[in-house]
């Protein structure tokens, strides 16, 4: 007798959202924030998502209110557009800081490099549909939407936030592509960022993929807990939940975006048995140093998410002053490695120009093999032979 497959089943149930659920916090830094900035703004309105992203700095002369004039302020025909959400700007201490150098513009984009391109990993040339790239064997990257809430500004996809338009007969095109591949086991939907489409899109998509036989689990890869918790409403959690096997990268850049807010907004999802992942980007000045780092990969543990990878900065225009060194990257993984728990050790990797996908590095521990000896260094330095027979 064939098994239901049960997750199947739970798709087409009505899911009851915990009447119960707590609010979202709104820490005392949030708080002294908006009663400065946004005084007329309700606690309601505050913790709304949606007036979030109404109210979200996308000019100039907004962003000169929040933070005073500074020379961070250039024309406004730089490669990124302009939007951090009230919520994020309120956990910038300084615009000349780790999160203020993420999101606010400087001179310094305005510099490109000849190594630079708009689209560094190739993606168009893995793209059976504009909004669809297919570089791996058995997984496909879905681009659901165009839209962030907030415009990292060494951002990957810098050609085609707010510029290319994806709709709904786009995602559909996308989707008959999935179920056409039988191959495709892994889907990964992101964007910009699917968490800031409404609810019924969401689910639609997710519905949509998970329907399709041979899709064994769903990723979503997002910013939204971090710079936008507002988000992870008790609703959202409960379409989530019904989508599993469904996983979580997150992408966090700095402890001091480890909020009240954002750890509960984790918790939130984690407590829906959503495994939670993060995605870390090495950045020159923000977080390129072995204390920045482990402070936020123990941080994340201790919202209950696994830290995943540390990405070498990408060859994305007006993004120089951003790249730290590979071999920093391998100090930062050698001062994590038996210095500090496993499960707080993310994978170092480029994201190879051109198309190549993911290569992992590591520093020096295996140091090269003599018949059946193996030399190994461990993380203080120390040599150990490890004899197969």
């Amino acid at each position: 007798m064939e098994e239901k497959d049960s997750s199947k089943d739970r798709q087409s149930q009505p899911e009851q959202v915990d009447s119960a659920e707590p609010p979202l916090v709104c820490s005392t830094q949030s708080q002294v924030f908006k009663n400065k900035f946004y005084p007329n703004a309700t606690p309601e309105e505050w913790g709304d998502w949606k007036w979030q992203i109404r109210n979200s700095i996308t000019s100039y002369e907004e962003l000169s209110r929040v933070f005073g004039s500074s020379d961070y302020e250039v024309s406004e025909d730089i490669n990124l557009p302009l939007r951090i959400t009230p919520y994020y700007a309120s956990t910038i201490q300084d615009p000349k800081g780790p999160i203020g150098r993420c999101v606010i513009p400087t001179k310094e984009e305005l510099i490109v490099t000849p190594n630079e391109e708009s689209d560094s990993l190739h993606e168009e040339q893995y793209s059976p549909l504009p909004n669809l790239v297919h570089r791996y064997p058995d997984r496909v990257l879905f681009l659901t939407t165009d839209f962030c809430s907030s415009y990292c500004r060494y951002c990957t996809r810098s050609h085609m936030v707010s510029h290319h338009e994806i709709n709904k007969k786009m995602w559909d095109k996308a989707i008959e592509y999935i179920r056409q591949h039988t191959e495709v086991r892994d889907v990964l939907l992101s964007g910009g960022d699917l968490l800031t489409m409404d609810d019924s899109s969401i689910e639609y998509l997710l519905k949509s993929v998970r329907e399709i036989e041979h899709v064994e689990f769903l990723r979503i890869g997002t910013k939204i807990p971090a710079v936008l918790p507002q988000r992870i409403t008790p609703e959202l959690v409960s379409i989530l939940k019904k989508y599993h096997p469904l996983f979580m990268s997150i992408h966090f850049s700095h402890p001091n975006e480890l909020t009240p807010e954002v750890k509960q907004s984790c918790e939130r999802l984690a407590d829906a048995g959503i495994p939670l992942g993060s995605q870390t980007v090495l950045l020159k000045g923000v977080n390129d140093d072995v204390a920045t780092m482990k402070s936020l990969m123990h941080g994340l543990l201790k919202i209950r998410v696994r830290p995943y990878y540390i990405y070498a900065c990408d060859l994305v225009p007006g993004t120089s002053h951003f790249r730290s060194t590979v071999n920093k990257g391998l100090q930062i993984i050698a001062g994590l490695r038996g210095w500090t728990t496993g499960y707080a050790v993310p994978q170092f990797v480029i994201n190879a120009p051109g198309g190549g996908g993911k290569i992992p590095l590591l520093p020096e521990y295996y140091l090269g093999q003599e018949g059946n000896e193996i030399k190994l260094r461990n993380y203080e330095g120390k040599e150990f032979i490890y004899r197969e027979n």
